[in-house]
């Protein structure tokens, strides 16, 4: 079957591991199934394993990708829940410390087939694309957690997004805003902040820019670059999410800020079963659709991979088969 795959690792040149090309139909395990995958979409996960970040070199060759939206074996049209829990495990998938994701340990989505739990399938509404529903496991479930779960952000509440147009920031961006937030971003270029804005934020600021106001939450998947800024804008007793860190993860705690300020600073990873079927809910109730900038044929796929790269993307890129 044709399929995405890391070949080798390059920290310095990830995307010299990169392969396209025919690999084996995956095992199927007792309790789970395969998916005729119609829909995959590239997340910064995938350029981070090619990196050997989560994937270490004696697993390759390694299927990339997380998500996917597709037809299972009975011909129901599915949803793809990309992170694995032990089978032993109950309650919340992420915080099992034997979870994983597909493509850490297991084969991922960039191919014709993919190999999931049976539990880890959802219903695709029919209001969506497949393009669409491929967006919402990774990406939009991880901001759906961020806001809703670990930053309990109620309407009327002012957030900043640190980042404006990459995938998570511009999830982040149109869920809060379709919940009634205030929702403030930054931006590196004019172009970027005015998207942001066409996408529903309220403003947009230039990177390490002086506020209006204090917000409530600070919603963080830069890292280093932002961090002294992310924790100035937060209002007394206001929580900061972190969900990443691109640009680097030791930056100045600033512990006498957060214990003088009260600030609440939390971590976020992913989401659950529970948290992607609430997320696919929302959007169809609010008419919510993902931000899609470019599909591509699964067979061009490194052009996707180079965009990102790049950092030059707003909103998704889609592999279709």
């Amino acid at each position: 079957m044709l399929a995405v795959y890391a070949a080798e690792i390059d920290r310095d040149d990830p995307l010299s591991g990169l392969r396209i090309g025919e690999r084996p139909e995956p095992d199927v395990p007792p309790g789970w199934t395969t998916v005729s995958v119609k829909a995959a979409s590239l997340n910064h996960h995938d350029l981070w394993s090619l990196r050997g970040v989560g994937l270490s070199g004696e697993r390759l060759p390694m299927i990339l990708g997380c998500d996917a939206a597709g037809v299972d074996q009975e011909g129901n049209e599915v949803v793809v829940h990309a992170v694995i829990s032990d089978d032993s495990w109950r309650g919340d998938e992420s915080l099992d410390p034997r979870r994983s994701l597909l493509s850490e340990r297991y084969q991922g989505t960039l191919a014709e087939l993919v190999a999931v739990p049976r539990r880890n399938l959802l219903p695709k509404p029919p209001e969506f694309s497949f393009a669409e529903a491929a967006c919402l496991p990774t990406a939009w479930l991880t901001a759906y957690r961020m806001l809703y779960t670990r930053a309990h952000v109620v309407p009327g509440m002012t957030i900043l997004v640190q980042g404006a147009t990459g995938g998570v920031a511009t999830a982040l961006t149109v869920l809060a805003s379709a919940a009634g937030a205030r929702v403030w971003v930054t931006g590196r270029s004019a172009q970027k902040r005015a998207r942001a804005l066409e996408l529903g934020a309220d403003q947009a600021f230039e990177p390490g820019a002086r506020l209006p106001e204090r917000v409530d939450a600070v919603m963080e998947t830069v890292g280093q670059a932002t961090w002294a800024h992310s924790l100035r804008a937060l209002k007394p007793g206001g929580t900061l999410v972190v969900s990443g860190a691109t640009s680097g993860n030791a930056p100045p705690a600033e512990l006498n800020r957060v214990f003088f300020l009260q600030l609440s600073v939390v971590g976020s990873t992913m989401g659950t079963r529970d948290e992607l079927e609430r997320l696919i809910r929302l959007c169809v109730l609010r008419h919510v659709r993902p931000v899609v900038q470019t599909t591509l044929p699964l067979a061009e796929a490194a052009k996707g991979f180079e965009a990102m790269l790049d950092g030059d993307i707003v909103g998704k890129i889609v592999f279709t088969l």
